[in-house]
C-alpha cells in the first residue's frame, strides 16, 4: 500500500526539498502551503502522516494539530524554529508526535518519518481508540478497556497512560511528563511521577501474562513500549 504524506510548509522551496526526498522513498507527497489547505486535504486524501510548520497563513500550525486532533490520532511530524523549546514542548502538549528543528538535514526528516510510520504501524487506530494488545483505550470516553474488562484509573493515571501510549517508545524526563500532564503550574514532588507509573504497572503490565508496557530508561526516564516476555 501507497502510504501518503500530507506536507504543509508555506516555504516552496522547502516544500520541492521535502517532497524530492519522500518521493525517492516511494511515498505518495500531497503538499499545501496554508492551515486551511491542510484541513482540506486531510479530509479528501486521508493521509498516513502529517508534516506541519507552524508559522503558516489562515491558520496555524498549532489551530491545524488542534483541529485534526478532535477527530484523528493520525502522526503528525511539527517542524518548529530552531533553539525554539517552548514550541516543541507545545506541539507534544497538543498531540504532535515528534517534532523536527529548522533548518533541518532532509536525511534526518525522512528518518523521524521512517520511525513514526513504524510505531503507528504498530497501533490499530479505530477512531477515537488506541488498540494493543489486551489494552484499549478510548480518549472520547477516557476508557480503558484491559483484558475485555473496563479499567478504572483515578484522572492523572489516565492521563500519563495516554500521553505515553500516544508516543509509543519516545522516552520522557520526569519533568517532561510532569510538564505535559500535570502543568507549568505544577508545585510538588516530581516523584509523583514514579507513584502514577508504579500505580499503572500495578493495575496493567501486572495483569498481564505476556506483555509489559511500561518500561524505565535508567538515567532519563520512562517510555511506554510494546515487550512481549518469554
Amino acid at each position: 500500500m501507497e502510504l501518503k504524506i500530507l506536507v504543509v510548509d508555506d516555504d516552496k522551496n522547502l516544500c520541492r526539498l521535502m517532497e524530492v526526498y519522500l518521493k525517492k522513498e516511494k511515498y505518495k507527497v500531497i503538499v499545501v502551503n496554508n492551515g486551511q489547505e491542510a484541513i482540506d486535504k486531510f479530509h479528501e486524501e486521508n493521509p498516513h502522516l502529517i508534516i506541519l510548520d507552524i508559522m503558516l497563513p489562515k491558520m496555524n500550525g498549532w489551530e491545524v494539530c488542534q483541529e485534526i486532533r478532535k477527530q484523528s490520532n493520525i502522526p503528525i511530524l511539527m517542524l518548529t524554529a530552531k533553539g525554539e523549546k517552548d514550541d516543541k514542548l507545545k506541539g507534544l502538549g497538543i498531540g504532535a508526535d515528534d517534532y523536527v528543528t529548522k533548518p533541518f538535514d532532509p536525511d534526518e526528516l525522512v528518518a523521524r518519518v521512517k520511525a513514526i510510520l513504524r510505531r503507528a504501524g504498530n497501533i490499530k487506530r479505530d477512531g477515537e481508540n488506541l488498540v494493543f494488545p489486551n489494552l484499549k483505550i478510548n480518549n472520547k470516553k477516557h476508557q480503558v478497556i484491559l483484558k475485555g474488562q473496563e479499567l478504572e484509573l483515578a484522572p492523572k493515571e489516565y492521563d500519563l497512560l495516554y500521553f505515553l501510549s500516544k508516543h509509543e517508545k519516545q522516552v520522557f524526563s520526569r519533568e517532561h511528563l510532569l510538564d505535559r500532564v500535570w502543568g507549568f503550574d505544577f508545585i510538588g514532588d516530581i516523584r509523583t511521577v514514579d507513584t502514577h507509573i508504579k500505580r499503572l504497572r500495578k493495575k496493567i503490565d501486572e495483569q498481564l501474562d505476556k506483555y509489559k508496557y511500561f518500561h524505565t530508561v535508567w538515567g532519563v526516564g520512562y517510555k511506554f513500549e510494546i515487550i512481549k516476555e518469554d
